[in-house]
C-alpha cells in the first residue's frame, strides 16, 4: 500500500547534448500528444486506470512514436487527471476535459536506470539516452542521502523542461517504521497564509512581501494588453520576449519565497506544512491570474523542497480563516476591519490579518489531527514564542528564539524575503 512507504523527490538537472536534446524535446512532445490522445478517448466514458489503459492504449500506440511503456503511462496519467477532474466536479466546480501543455514526461523503473557513476538512462520516442546528472559539488548534498542509501528506492519520475534545461525529478521511496505508521504526520505544523499584500505569511511572523510582486505583475499586464492590442508581427515577438521575462521574474520571487517557508519550517524543526486549499484562491483574495499562478508555483515548490528534508506539506479546507480569531474562536465578518487588519469584536484582541490566518490554518491542521483515526492527536501549532496545541497548551521555545512581544507586527517589521 503507497501509505506504507515514506516518498521523497530529489531534482536534479542533465547533462545533455544536441542529439540527446533532440531526442528528448521529441519525446515530450509525444508524451503530451499520448495522454491527450488518451483523455479524448476516455473523457466520459471512464476514469480508472484499468478502464483506461485497454480502451486507449493501442491507439496511443498507433498514432504516437511512444514505446509501449510509456504509451502505458500517458494512459495511466490521462486516467489521473480525468479522476482530478470528477473529484473537483463532484465538490461543486465547473470543469473541463483536461488538456496537456506542460513540458513533462513520466517515467518508471522501466524507462529509466539509475547508474552509480551519477547518469541515468531514458527511454525516448528512438533509442535511449544516457545522461550525467548535474549534482552539487559538495558530496553532501540532499539529494545524495537518497542516491547513496540502499534503503531508498527509485519510483515514478518525472522529467521537466524548463528555460532550455532539463531536470530530472527523481522519485524515491523507503518503507516506513512502525513509529511512522502510528504517529502518521502528527508533530509540530507551520501554518502558511498566501496573499496580495504579502506573498506569504507564517504562524511563526514570517512576513514575505509581496508589495512588488502585485506591482510587476500589474505592469506585465498592461505591457501584455498593448501588445495584443497592436497585433503586429513585431507586437507579438515582443509579446513572447515580455511574457518570457515575466515567467522568469515569478519563478525568480517564488523560488526565493519558497526557501524563506522551508528554512522557517526548519528552524523551528516543523513537520508539517500546512497551507489553505488553493481550489478558490483567486476568487477569495481577488488575485489577478498571474497572483494563482505564482501561489500554486509557490505551493509545489514548497512541496518538493520541503518534502526533500522530510517535511510534509498539506493542504486543509480554507472556510473562514480570515474571519475566525485564533486566540478565541470567535468568527465574524466584522472581526477582519481591513485587508491588513485584525481585530475580535469579542475578545478584542489585534493582529495582522494575514498572521492572524496563517495561525488558524496552521491550526486546522492540527485540530484535523484529533479526529483522524490515523493520527495520534498530538500535534502542535509552531509560534514565534513557541507552541501551541488546541487545548491551549503552550511551550516555549528554548533561548535563542526571539520572544513574541506582540501578536501584531509593525509594518516595519515585517519580513520580506530576500
Amino acid at each position: 500500500m503507497a501509505d506504507d512507504y515514506v516518498r521523497r523527490t530529489a531534482i536534479t538537472r542533465l547533462s545533455v547534448d544536441a542529439e540527446q536534446r533532440e531526442l528528448l524535446e521529441e519525446t515530450i512532445s509525444e508524451w503530451k500528444r499520448g495522454c491527450q490522445l488518451a483523455t479524448d478517448m476516455a473523457w466520459g466514458k471512464c476514469n480508472a486506470k484499468s478502464d483506461v489503459q485497454p480502451l486507449a492504449y493501442d491507439d496511443v500506440r498507433e498514432e504516437t512514436d511512444l514505446g509501449s511503456q510509456h504509451a502505458i503511462l500517458a494512459t495511466h496519467q490521462a486516467a489521473q487527471a480525468i479522476t482530478g477532474c470528477l473529484e473537483r466536479r463532484s465538490n461543486g466546480k465547473q470543469v473541463s476535459k483536461p488538456t496537456f501543455t506542460a513540458p513533462t514526461v513520466t517515467y518508471d523503473t522501466r524507462t529509466m536506470t539509475l547508474f552509480d557513476d551519477d547518469t541515468v538512462s531514458l527511454s525516448t520516442t528512438e533509442s535511449r539516452v544516457r545522461c550525467e546528472l548535474a549534482l552539487p559539488e559538495a558530496e553532501d548534498g540532499y539529494q545524495r542521502q537518497y542516491l547513496d542509501a540502499d534503503h531508498w528506492s527509485v519510483t515514478e519520475s518525472t522529467l521537466t523542461a524548463r528555460d532550455g534545461d532539463y531536470f530530472l525529478h527523481i522519485g524515491f521511496r523507503r518503507p516506513k517504521t512502525d513509529t511512522e505508521r502510528d504517529t502518521a504526520e502528527d508533530g509540530t505544523v507551520l501554518g502558511v497564509d498566501l496573499g496580495i499584500e504579502n506573498l506569504a505569511v507564517t504562524s511563526t511572523a514570517r512576513f514575505i512581501n509581496g508589495r512588488e510582486l502585485s506591482h510587476n505583475l500589474r505592469e506585465f499586464e498592461k505591457v501584455r494588453a498593448g501588445l495584443q492590442q497592436t497585433g503586429t508581427r513585431s507586437a507579438h515577438r515582443t509579446l513572447e520576449q515580455s511574457s518570457g521575462r515575466e515567467l522568469r521574474y515569478v519563478r525568480d520571487v517564488v523560488h526565493q519565497a519558497s526557501n524563506a517557508i522551508v528554512d522557517e519550517a526548519l528552524r523551528y524543526e516543523c513537520d508539517v506544512i500546512a497551507f489553505e486549499d488553493l481550489t478558490d484562491i483567486r476568487d477569495r483574495t481577488g488575485a489577478s491570474w498571474g497572483h494563482k499562478w505564482a501561489f500554486r508555483t509557490l505551493y509545489e515548490q514548497v512541496e518538493y523542497k520541503a518534502e526533500a528534508v522530510g517535511i510534509s506539506v498539506k493542504q486543509v479546507g480554507s472556510a473562514y480563516t480570515s474571519q475566525r480569531c485564533a486566540e478565541c474562536g470567535f468568527t465574524a465578518d466584522e472581526n477582519r476591519q481591513t485587508r491588513t487588519d485584525f481585530r475580535c469584536v469579542k475578545c478584542e484582541s489585534e493582529a495582522n490579518a494575514d498572521y492572524n490566518a496563517a495561525k488558524n490554518i496552521g491550526m486546522r491542521y492540527v485540530r484535523r489531527g484529533q479526529q483522524s483515526p490515523r493520527r495520534t492527536g498530538d500535534s502542535q501549532l509552531a509560534l514565534k514564542s513557541g507552541t501551541v496545541t488546541p487545548s491551549g497548551g503552550f511551550t516555549a521555545h528554548p533561548d535563542g528564539f526571539e520572544a513574541e512581544f506582540t501578536d501584531k507586527p509593525l509594518p516595519q517589521r515585517a519580513n520580506p524575503s530576500g
